[in-house]
């Protein structure tokens, strides 16, 4: 009897707990200042961003679109200063997938490196192609 009871409440357990993690809604995830902090960097960069973006895919890789940015898309790969300790030289690289902008389907993968400066000023300072993807050519 002891023993049914022990499974009973083992198995009581395990099926609270498993309809807790698969059942239940997933938790959102808290909002970081640093998140925020790079998402609203994100916004203020996606204008240069997109423009150069343009410049090296329209017309010559994609001719019937201009690339789209997204800014949460953009993964930061390294942040420096220049100019050492609370210098306000500073460069920011980063990866970015541009897509169609339609059905976001990605068609490239490069990494930029730019310099922002006091005024502000931000300069596109390396560009390197890492991918062209396949574009389907009928959605």
């Amino acid at each position: 009897m002891k023993k049914m009871l022990i499974v009973f409440i083992l198995s009581l357990t395990l099926v609270t707990s498993f309809q807790k993690t698969i059942l239940s809604p997933a938790e959102p995830t808290p909002d970081s200042e640093e998140l925020k902090l790079q998402d609203m960097l994100m916004n203020m960069l996606t204008p240069y961003i997109s423009k150069d973006l343009n410049n090296y895919y329209y017309p010559e890789i994609l001719k019937d679109f201009s690339p789209q940015v997204t800014p949460w898309e953009i993964e930061v790969i390294e942040t420096r200063r220049v100019n050492d300790f609370r210098g306000f030289l500073l460069e920011i690289t980063f990866e970015i997938e541009p897509t169609d902008g339609g059905h976001w389907i990605p068609v490239g993968k490069d990494r930029m490196t730019y310099e922002i400066v006091p005024g502000p000023e931000v300069k596109l300072i390396n560009h390197t192609h890492l991918k062209t993807y396949e574009y389907p050519p009928e959605l």
